[in-house]
């Protein structure tokens, strides 16, 4: 019993470690990619906008 605690132990903690490392490097892809989809959109709208502002006034 009480080696089945430890390995259950042991298993969760390397679970534990995986998700630490893994973690924030999602945190940051995640991040990068939102600044970049929400640069892209404003860029985007803005683009649009002064197009059809400057067409025949």
């Amino acid at each position: 019993m009480l080696i089945l605690l430890v390995f259950g132990l042991g298993f969760t903690v390397q679970i534990l470690w995986w998700v630490a490392a893994v973690l924030p490097v999602v945190w940051i892809a995640g991040f990068a990619l939102r600044n970049r989809r929400e640069g892209r959109r404003n860029a985007h709208r803005s683009g649009r906008r002064h197009s059809r502002s400057s067409s025949h006034g």
